[in-house]
């Protein structure tokens, strides 16, 4: 959170502004995230695979033939809403959509960038060269030019609403919850 925190005292300065948006992203946008468990995180990252598994089944098949766990390879996108992954501007662009919109962003764009990389991620041969993949995705002139990239998260992952994000929540939390 301390990435988080930080960004948000550092675009509003100002401090209760910046505590309110936290409580509002804690609270009622990422619930769980933060909380000693991770739920939500874990929750999401799981959501994530499955929406991977619907809308590009090739890069499931990579991801499960190698025994690959979304957590290995999204985590910290998740878990710092990309700032330390992402160009700022295009973070603080995704941040306006997620305060406007809510979580299904974080979707839109982790979507965005593995649908638009697909072929480079497909030409992993093992569980390090997918990390690695995972990782160069994030870089290079596609994330740089931020219009474009916000163009792209609302058109590249098709069809992605928040009644399908809350039913896979809902069976991915039952998943977690019966696993641990």
């Amino acid at each position: 959170m301390n990435f988080i925190a930080g960004y948000l005292i550092l675009i509003t300065k100002n401090e209760e502004e910046s505590f309110w948006l936290l409580d509002a992203l804690v609270g009622r946008i990422l619930p769980d995230y933060y909380s000693p468990a991770m739920l939500g995180l874990k929750m999401d990252q799981e959501v994530l695979g499955e929406l991977v598994r619907t809308k590009l089944p090739a890069v499931a098949a990579l991801m499960d033939g190698h025994g690959v766990l979304w957590t290995l390879v999204v985590s910290r996108w998740f878990i710092c809403l990309f700032v330390d992954i992402l160009p700022v501007e295009t973070v603080l662009r995704i941040w306006d959509c997620l305060f406007n919109e809510g979580s299904k962003i974080i979707f839109r764009v982790a979507l965005t960038l593995i649908k638009q990389h697909q072929a480079f991620i497909l030409e992993a041969s093992s569980v390090a060269d997918i990390c690695e993949k995972f990782k160069e995705i994030t870089k290079g002139s596609f994330v740089m030019e931020c219009h474009t990239f916000m163009q792209k998260i609302f058109s590249e992952p098709g069809s992605l609403s928040m009644t399908t994000i809350t039913r896979l929540r809902e069976s991915c939390r039952a998943k977690l919850l019966a696993q641990g």
